[in-house]
């Protein structure tokens, strides 16, 4: 380790990771290697993150963290981690979900909505391709990669993400995006069955309550990755590069200090 790298256990206790010649503590420093790593935006599309009064399946909170995700993907980007869009995106007309022809026709997700969330129309055309749903609502440049047949929870189902990660020779996954609590919970359950090493930046990630999303960082952390923070990432990344953090991150332990939250949307502590 190039830097006093940290990592949340249990999601709330802070403990600095060891770095040495072991096998244990090799495999932080692998870990950590950004030539070895990408990052995997998830769903920040407008059907959950944009400025309408209606939504198809509105995500608030992850909208507030959108200059959070701006700000750490173009620091990661300009040491050469590759940010990947993943993006649920459905057939026009249902046939993946709402209206498949199979007896348990509608994903999971979709009907338990329906037992505690209001009412809402717009959720039947969630993500279907044609629709303005789709438009990504954070920062794109050259370079930057799509994965667009997510049509569940998890990145990995029914994609091409695994296949796309492994020509690229990544070995670290890191989660951005939305939600904690569904979508990148699952996708990290899939990355470590994988073998993939995942960090989650507890930071810039949101979930639909912050009850909901502590208890999934909580997992994340017991089981499946490495929860930490977007600036100790970055400083670690430029430190193994011979750079200079940015001079935005001095003094700066959450993301959201230095980046701020989207001034339309609801702030939340």
């Amino acid at each position: 380790m190039k830097t006093e790298m940290y990592a949340y256990l249990d999601g709330r206790d802070r403990v600095v990771l060891p770095s040495g010649t072991s096998n244990f503590e090799d495999a932080f420093d692998r870990w950590l290697d950004p030539d070895k790593t990408a990052i995997a935006c998830i769903d920040m599309h407008r059907g959950h993150i944009g400025p309408e009064e209606v939504l198809s399946c509105p995500c608030p909170r992850a909208r507030a963290k959108i200059p959070a995700h701006n700000m750490f993907h173009r620091m990661a980007r300009a040491v050469g981690i590759p940010i990947i869009h993943v993006q649920h995106w459905q057939r026009y007309g249902g046939i993946d979900d709402l209206n498949s022809k199979q007896y348990n026709r509608m994903a999971n997700w979709r009907v338990l909505y329906e037992l505690y969330l209001p009412p809402n129309p717009m959720m039947d055309q969630h993500s279907w391709e044609g629709t303005k749903w789709l438009d990504i609502m954070v920062e794109e440049e050259e370079g930057d990669y799509y994965v667009r047949t997510k049509k569940r929870l998890s990145a990995f189902v029914p994609t091409d993400f695994e296949f796309l990660l492994r020509q690229l020779d990544i070995k670290n996954l890191v989660l951005t995006g939305t939600m904690t609590d569904a979508c990148v919970i699952s996708t990290a359950f899939d990355a470590a069955n994988r073998d993939f090493r995942v960090i989650v930046p507890g930071d810039i990630v949101a979930g639909g309550s912050q009850e909901a999303e502590d208890a999934a960082l909580m997992v994340i952390s017991l089981h499946l990755g490495l929860v930490t923070d977007g600036p100790a990432l970055i400083r670690e990344w430029y430190a193994r590069k011979g750079m200079t953090a940015p001079l935005e991150l001095d003094g700066v332990v959450k993301i959201t200090e230095a980046s701020g939250y989207l001034e339309d949307a609801e702030v939340f502590a």
